[in-house]
């Protein structure tokens, strides 16, 4: 599999509009050994959005793999269904936990929140994915897990409705979901649109479009991101396009998370735009309902530059330790032990944080495509929440659901508009910010 070897952020789990309030500065105890450097001891309570590998028993697994190590720290883990919008009301206090992933903050506010971990150029050589847990050469967080980001589709729909090759453009995309439609009784592409952040998750193909590792940044630049030619553009009109068509979900209002990964691997819905850290879960609940893990694909978002299609890789959330933690060691080494030795990327199919571990078998597709995998570049220096700023300041939610939902309401009738309308509006509000914060 072809790979660039660039610094890389995630551009969905770096963090977006700023946290109002404050979480105040200082840790949380007055114990001066209580260093990510001290004894390695204490309680420790993990958060995590990964309600599922607690109802199944895989993070009791990895605390008692990891108290056999050290015997003087017990575990305990609180899950959280909604976690990006309930973090964000826990980040206002002092209680989110010991370990917890980065939620939406900007990174000049990480030493608010978080324990400091060391330089970041101390990290270089062993972990992925840094920047978006950096801020002034200072590391705040690892990557649990790294994603690609893409689609995931039912191989067996796309062969029944007679899909032969992988699209490769917006037309292609639009034309084999219309062979779905047409030929079997799957939904072609699901929204999640109820839950909203599914709808999120396509942004994280910035830059593939245009193959810019730089595209967080071009974006902040532009006063008009909203324009064909763009990676943005591009990415929304496909969402539109899609549910102009028809090819989505019935009735948007009505769908279902938990339901959709059943009905994603039992056929019933033949693709929904998510980052491969997906792929584990569908293949779960295919073969819980007596399908085949085999018959999950993923492929490359639907644009190629010259004949070649790029997918964005990046970190999942960034586990850190709270500034507030009364057993910052524990943490720290709760941190190191579940990255580099629970298995947990092997067992989802994710990549590996540590650049020593080899891909996931589970991106062979991309392989076969001869996709060529990107990170994107770390902004300039003083432009690290350029593009959290221009967004919070134009009220155009670019890591939520809102605007996204509105863009499907209007492709299905349900608002006022067009995609040329709505287009121009966001421009407008966003060019409004870059010449205000960028110009």
């Amino acid at each position: 599999m072809a790979r660039k070897t660039l610094a890389g952020i995630t551009t969905l789990a770096v963090a977006a509009v700023a946290i109002s309030g404050c979480a105040g500065t200082g840790g949380g105890t007055d114990n001066a050994d209580n260093t990510i450097d001290g004894e390695v001891a204490g309680e420790i309570t993990v958060m995590t959005w990964r309600t599922d590998l607690i109802a199944d028993g895989t993070f009791d697994k990895y605390a008692e793999e990891f108290t056999a190590e050290h015997p003087d720290v017990t575990v305990t883990f609180e899950g959280i269904t909604d976690y990006a919008g309930e973090m964000q009301t826990r980040m206002s206090t002092t209680n989110y936990g010991d370990v917890l992933g980065i939620p939406t903050i900007s990174p000049n506010q990480y030493d608010q929140f978080l324990e400091p971990l060391g330089a970041t150029a101390d990290f270089e050589g062993t972990y992925r994915f840094l920047p978006a847990a950096s801020y002034d050469g200072t590391q705040y967080g690892i990557a649990f897990g790294g994603n690609a980001n893409g689609v995931v589709y039912n191989k067996l729909v796309f062969e029944e409705a007679g899909v032969t090759d992988l699209p490769t453009t917006e037309e292609e995309w639009i034309a084999a979901l219309q062979l779905v439609a047409d030929n079997t009784a799957a939904i072609p592409l699901y929204t999640n649109y109820k839950d909203g952040w599914p709808l999120t998750q396509s942004f994280g193909n910035l830059g593939v479009v245009t193959n810019d590792p730089d595209a967080p940044i071009t974006m902040a630049e532009d006063p008009a991101p909203w324009t064909e030619g763009t990676d943005q553009y591009a990415i929304d009109s496909l969402l539109y396009e899609s549910v102009a068509a028809g090819l989505t979900e019935p009735d948007p209002l009505t769908t279902n998370w938990e339901q959709s990964k059943v009905d994603l691997g039992t056929g019933k819905i033949a693709a929904m735009t998510l980052g491969s850290w997906a792929i584990s879960q569908m293949q779960a609940a295919a073969e819980d309902n007596g399908a085949s893990a085999d018959d999950i694909g993923f492929m490359a978002f639907p644009a190629n530059v010259d004949g070649t299609q790029y997918a964005v890789i990046g970190g999942d959330y960034n586990l850190a330790v709270s500034k507030h933690s009364e057993s910052k060691a524990a943490a720290w080494a709760w941190i190191q032990w579940v990255v580099e030795n629970s298995g947990y990327t092997e067992s989802q199919g994710m990549i590996s944080p540590v650049i020593d571990k080899e891909l996931p078998t589970n991106l062979q597709g991309f392989t076969d495509a001869g996709v060529e995998l990107m990170e994107i570049n770390p902004a300039p220096a003083g432009k690290e929440g350029l593009i959290n700023d221009i967004a919070n300041d134009s009220q155009i939610d670019l890591y939520g659901p809102l605007y996204r939902q509105k863009l499907v309401d209007i492709a299905r009738g349900a608002a006022d508009g067009d995609k040329a309308s709505y287009f121009t509006e966001l421009n407008e509000r966003w060019g409004a910010s870059v010449e205000n914060l960028a110009g």
